[in-house]
């Protein structure tokens, strides 16, 4: 029987690994990759975690975390590789970080709520950090998030500051009201894509999707987590249409368009 190891003993071992594949008669796929070329990898795979977790199935968790695990040893040992930085580094600089940003744990300072936790690091991270205080709360929110999750995170920062809907009814109406303007867009132009048309139709389903976000972030549900449930049940019930025509020998175009839908909400209902 194998002996259980250690935290220590498995992330060595995972480094080593790591090492090989990167050594000069490791993997040609795994030495041909970069920072860059695992970018996409690496929101994939926290994505997949995500979904994990919301499935609440620990050995899919697991194995996803495993993966993450992996992308950000393997990024960090090819800076390793150009001497840029260690891996090491990295591993002591998150732990200093989270030993400064919790002087109320490990140090004497108090914070008994997550609102005095987070007011203490924004001064940690001024005082201490020599960051420069942001010259508006929305230099808060990082440019390189997804646009739906930097929607939700701007928003987030507004209400915080007092700039939100008095209630929920308000955030509905506008939302029927940038669904009349996209509409009314689409009509006016007739959906051409020329690049002017294009440009108004862009402008206008990009205020309507935002004020979709904000009911979202109003009513505390994640928009990212809730699109990602929408997709899967989409993924679902698509695939149990794929299945229904394939076993009756049709194929899926328009002409079945009505024999798709039964099959769809034979779907739905299942769900």
């Amino acid at each position: 029987m194998e002996t259980k190891k250690n935290t220590t003993e498995s992330f060595d071992e995972l480094y080593s690994v790591v090492k090989r594949l990167r050594a000069d008669d490791g993997c040609p796929w795994d030495r041909e990759q970069s920072p860059e070329s695992l970018r996409g990898a690496l929101i994939e795979e926290t994505y997949e975690c995500v979904e994990a977790i919301d499935s609440k199935d620990w050995l899919h968790i697991r194995e996803e975390l495993g993966d993450i695990f992996l992308l950000a040893t393997m990024i960090s040992y090819m800076h390793e590789q150009q001497g840029l930085f260690a891996v090491s580094d990295v591993l002591q600089e998150i732990t200093a970080k989270l030993i400064r940003r919790h002087p109320h744990v490990f140090g004497e300072s108090s914070a008994s709520t997550s609102a005095e936790v987070l007011e203490q690091w924004a001064k940690i991270k001024v005082e201490q950090e020599g960051r420069k205080p942001k010259d508006s709360l929305m230099d808060q929110v990082s440019r390189a998030l997804p646009p739906l999750e930097r929607a939700y995170k701007i928003q987030k920062k507004a209400a915080k500051a007092g700039f939100d809907w008095p209630d929920s009814a308000g955030v509905w109406d506008k939302i029927e009201e940038e669904l009349a303007e996209a509409r009314d867009a689409c009509q006016t132009h007739q959906c051409e894509a020329s690049s002017e048309n294009k440009e108004h139709l862009e402008e206008e389903l990009g205020d309507l999707l935002f004020s979709v976000v904000n009911i979202c972030r109003y009513l505390q549900v994640d928009p990212a987590v809730a699109l990602q449930r929408t997709n899967n049940k989409f993924v679902r019930r698509f695939k149990h249409v794929e299945q229904s025509m394939k076993a009756q020998g049709l194929p899926m175009d328009k002409e079945h368009i009505s024999l798709m839908e039964q099959y769809w909400q034979e779907a739905k209902n299942e769900d």
